[in-house]
Formats: structure tokens, sequence, C-alpha cells
């Protein structure tokens, strides 16, 4: 039993203290060391390693701003035009009238309501169109 017991413990100290080496003093991570290229004398000259690459941070609470018009045609044969506005629509009807969607809630990209409670929620190609007291409407592009 003693011996197992030894033989256990053999093998759980050395990895405790390979995982304690990993571990800097201060909690903080600890940089990967840069591998420095080994050139030979007869090999040609080589180009300058690339700079690290930039890292991208994205604020996903922050509204998309993206402006443009698009045509939507929907199902009942009618067409709409729909003008991104980054934190608001103006969608033109077929009759040529006019409506402003605010996003709803202020801070996303995809649902926007009017005054009216009439509502627009865009997914990629497609708009689906609600009218108060009508049924909604899929609207592609």
């Amino acid at each position: 039993m003693t011996f197992g017991r030894a033989v256990r413990v053999s093998f759980v100290i050395p990895l405790l203290v390979a995982a304690g080496a990993c571990v800097p003093e201060n909690g903080a991570p600890k940089a990967a060391n840069p591998v420095t290229p080994v050139v030979s004398p007869t090999a040609p000259a080589q180009q300058p390693p690339a700079p690290p690459a930039t890292k991208i941070t994205t604020d996903l609470t922050a509204p998309r701003i993206a402006t443009g018009t698009a045509t939507y045609r929907c199902g009942n044969g009618g067409m709409i035009t729909i003008q991104n506005l980054g934190t608001s629509l103006r969608v033109v009807g077929q009759e040529g009238t006019t409506e402003d969607f605010a996003a709803s809630p202020a801070n996303q990209s995809s649902r926007y309501q009017a005054v009216t409670h009439d509502a627009i929620v865009i997914d990629g190609r497609e708009a689906l169109v609600m009218k108060r007291g009508s049924t909604p409407q899929t609207c592609t592009r």
C-alpha cells in the first residue's frame, strides 16, 4: 500500500512543479518567446518578417453605421425601398408614402419600429414588414 502511494506521488509531484513553473508569480500570463530564424551562411537573403497583426476590437453594443438604399419585393406583389440611416430607417412604400422607423432598442441594427407601431425586422437579404391590422409580409432584396 505504501509502495503504491509512493509511485502515485512520484508522478504527481513533477506534474505540479511543471505546472507551477508556467504560472508567473504576479498572476499575469507570460508572453511567448519570439523565435529567431536560423540563417545558414549559404542561404540567400530573406525578407524581413511581417509586422504583427493588428488587434481588432468590436463593440457589439454600438449600432452599426451603414447607410444605403435597397429595394425589396414583397410577397403580396408590392415593392418597398428601405434607406438605412444607421440608427433609423426611412421606408418608401409602393404608393410613395414615406415612414421613418427608429431602432428598437436603440443599440442594435436589425429591429425597427415606427411611431404608428408598424415594425420592420431585417435579417440578411430579407425584411419582415409588420403593419398594424394586417398579416406580416416577408420582403426580399
